[in-house]
């Protein structure tokens, strides 16, 4: 491990599907200072910021090892939708819908930082996005979640309707702490 690389990591990942929307949402925490603002051209900076301060415990690497014309093409699509949750007046979280599909709508991402978790918050910031995936008008609405995610993910998908649909098992490349500083730090 002194040469910065680490082992693979096999995951079984779960996909999960919802092909009505719930019939209801849960509600708006009380006595706390929430935002959610939907991004526009959102920077790549930040993107970057938010997946890994989000996703850094859990392995999310694919975004943090595109350049930047590959990941503009993908987050400043015109249909992209990614809002940012604020919490106390400071980024919290994320979720990223790609609405792009014919008849589904993806959640591609979603997660919240360390500091936000365990207050009460995931439950409804989860329903505000099934609630944005179902404003596109979908056939139904597809998320995946994977054995390295945090292990509340695939009982709340359930909870709040999601239904598995299928496994597989993957490999997930670790990101060394230099590469992923090159990636969240870049100029």
């Amino acid at each position: 491990m002194d040469n910065g690389v680490l082992e693979d990591i096999e995951v079984t990942v779960t996909f999960l599907e919802m092909h009505v929307p719930p019939a209801y949402s849960p509600p708006v925490p009380y006595n706390r200072q929430i935002a959610l603002l939907k991004t526009k051209d959102i920077p790549l900076h930040f993107y970057r910021y938010l997946m890994d301060r989000v996703g850094r415990k859990w392995h999310w690497v694919n975004v943090l090892r595109l350049d930047d014309d590959e990941l503009a093409a993908g987050i400043h699509r015109e249909d992209r939708d990614i809002r940012v949750l604020y919490l106390d007046g400071a980024p919290a979280g994320f979720f990223d819908l790609k609405p792009h599909l014919p008849e589904e709508v993806e959640l591609a991402y979603f997660g919240m930082m360390e500091h936000a978790t365990g207050q009460g918050i995931g439950r409804w910031f989860l329903g505000a996005a099934i609630a944005a995936a179902w404003s596109y008008g979908p056939k139904r609405v597809a998320v995946q979640t994977c054995t390295l995610d945090h292990p509340a993910a695939l009982p709340l998908y359930q909870k709040l309707g999601f239904a598995p649909v299928a496994q597989k098992k993957e490999i997930v490349h670790p990101l060394p702490f230099a590469e992923r500083s090159a990636s969240v730090m870049r100029p």
